[in-house]
């Protein structure tokens, strides 16, 4: 007898904040979630139905997880995808599908994708090491990547002259052509199984000078009509050619001559999609749930402007977190505190957002730098 929504248990690899919030929404709809992570302090252990601490690489850990599972999604990309076909060979229901997991694991791999695809992106050459980057030096200014396990801006190095060349990775990886882009954006696109695919408003992304994460994000993007409807196209595009089914952020640049171009993607709820909890019709975490769950797909329009703050550790704290100046942020109109559960700090970790609401933009990027230099997580 086929089972409901509600009678099927969902199992998510990964326990951080990603994960949490998908938990916030499956409260909704009485879908019981279980977790694995290699954290014991994970921030879904609290709230999940049944918490499994284990490595999220280890075959064996990962393959025993799902057996309690009906569905399996991931909120972080680092894991067994061996363990997760074999699964979805006996009949659980993965995805994002396992072999797509794999593919976006690997930056090389995603690359050559786009390349055979015809999806526009950056120029770039693959390496196996150092002394391959060097024999390139006349491709500079690149970009080297690790072709795995970079994130967060690990495994991403900028090298614009042969002085940089000692900075280059001894491992597989790839040089791609350092982009002069005007903007970057993102656009996050979701398909559930029956085929439904929707896309949500592209959303513009300022990065920290040195963490190289997201620092603030702002929606809608500032961009024109003919280069939202082409990013909108391209983020359509990448995910009917993967045929993916679940959510997948796809990050783009804006050049100053106006092309879009691809720049990675992530098969997950992602940082550029976090103010969609309060400023859009349905949240990209809900929509993972559907997309999941093989449920209808929820309205992505924006419900009004929107910025979104990335709360990260203080440079210089390690320990208890203290959050400075929460209370002042809480009292102001159209501000929502996320904290992600997360008892220790340290620096550029982590550890929240904020989302403002206003109508006006440029009152909105005000805001935005005020809530900045208020909200200071320390120990």
């Amino acid at each position: 007898m086929q089972k409901n929504t509600q009678q099927k248990i969902l199992g998510i690899l990964g326990g951080g904040q990603l994960g949490r919030m998908i938990i916030q929404s499956a409260i909704n709809y009485n879908i019981d979630i279980h977790i694995l992570d290699p954290d014991a302090h994970a921030p879904c252990r609290s709230i999940c139905q049944k918490f499994v601490h284990g490595k999220l690489t280890d075959f064996e850990t990962v393959y025993s997880f799902g057996q309690d599972c009906d569905v399996i999604t991931i909120e972080i990309e680092n894991v067994n995808t061996e363990a997760l076909e074999k699964l979805a060979s006996e009949g659980k229901e993965v995805y994002p599908q396992p072999h797509l997991i794999k593919l976006i694991q690997d930056k090389r791999l995603q690359k050559t994708f786009y390349k055979e695809n015809g999806i526009p992106t950056a120029d770039f050459i693959l390496t196996e090491n150092k002394g391959e980057v060097l024999k390139n030096a006349d491709f500079l200014p690149a970009v080297n990547k690790l072709g795995r396990e970079g994130y967060d801006g690990r495994g991403v190095q900028v090298l614009k002259s042969k002085a940089d060349l000692d900075l280059a990775f001894e491992a597989p990886g790839l040089l791609e052509k350092l982009i002069d882009f005007d903007k970057e954006i993102s656009v996050i696109v979701a398909k559930n199984k029956k085929g439904d695919v929707i896309a949500y408003p592209s959303v513009e992304c300022a990065f920290h000078p040195t963490a190289n994460l997201v620092e603030f994000l702002f929606a809608p993007a500032e961009i024109s009509n003919e280069i939202e409807s082409i990013a909108q196209k391209i983020a359509l595009e990448v995910i009917r050619e993967l045929d993916l089914i679940g959510l997948l952020a796809v990050e783009m640049f804006v050049t100053k001559s106006g092309e879009v171009l691809v720049n990675e993607i992530a098969p997950r709820p992602h940082n550029s999609g976090h103010h969609s909890i309060e400023a859009n019709f349905t949240s990209q975490f809900e929509q993972h749930l559907r997309a999941v769950m093989n449920l209808p797909l929820g309205n992505t329009e924006l419900r009004c402007p929107a910025a979104m703050v990335n709360l990260l550790g203080e440079d210089g704290y390690t320990g208890e977190a203290y959050v400075e100046g929460l209370e002042e942020a809480m009292a102001q109109k159209g501000v929502y505190v996320h904290l992600y559960g997360k008892k220790l700090t340290k620096p550029f970790r982590k550890m929240g957002h904020v989302t403002l609401l206003d109508d006006n933009l440029e009152n909105l990027k005000n805001k935005a730098l005020e809530i900045k230099s208020l909200i200071k997580i320390k120990a």
